[in-house]
């Protein structure tokens, strides 16, 4: 499928394979990272994403990451086995949980914030910082356009 237009008939389609290539690197470098917190991918997402949103309730939350709510369940309860997620009824809900970062789970937060920031050093070692304001920008705008979450990576569809 071709978004919006032709690939030019000097390059060939390259761009989606290295992209592809530049993710699964960037994603196991990120991965090797987590996993000396003691943490997955997924739950490295869980945790930023309710730094962002501090009291989202564990069913708006698994609708976000569009995953079955008994994946969510698992998740969560892993992250409140490690201390890191609280988790609350809600006071207009009784049926709802809210989810809050434990100050653990603040902590393990910046850790993986560093990690983060660490791989995207790593893979962008060779732009000049122009050049990785624009390439976030571009990928930004194709993300969007695309209808994609940029807080939310489809990897966490893949296990429900």
């Amino acid at each position: 499928m071709v978004y919006g237009g032709c690939v030019p008939a000097h390059r060939p389609a390259r761009i989606g394979f290295l992209l592809s290539q530049l993710g699964a690197h960037a994603a196991a470098r990120f991965d090797d990272g987590v996993s000396s917190l003691g943490l997955t991918p997924q739950q490295a997402g869980v945790l930023r994403i309710l730094g962002r949103s501090p009291g989202v309730s564990q069913r708006d939350l698994a609708e976000r990451l569009g995953i079955v709510q008994s994946r969510m369940v698992a998740l969560i309860d892993g992250l409140e086995s490690l201390g890191l997620v609280a988790r609350s009824r809600s006071a207009t809900d009784r049926r709802s949980y809210r989810l809050e970062l434990t100050d653990a789970g603040r902590d393990r937060l910046a850790d993986v914030r560093r990690i983060a920031e660490r791989t995207e050093a790593g893979l962008t070692a060779a732009l000049t910082a122009k050049q990785r304001d624009d390439l976030y920008g571009s990928l930004r705008m194709l993300a969007t356009s695309l209808g994609l979450d940029e807080d939310v990576h489809i990897g966490f569809r893949a296990d429900g």
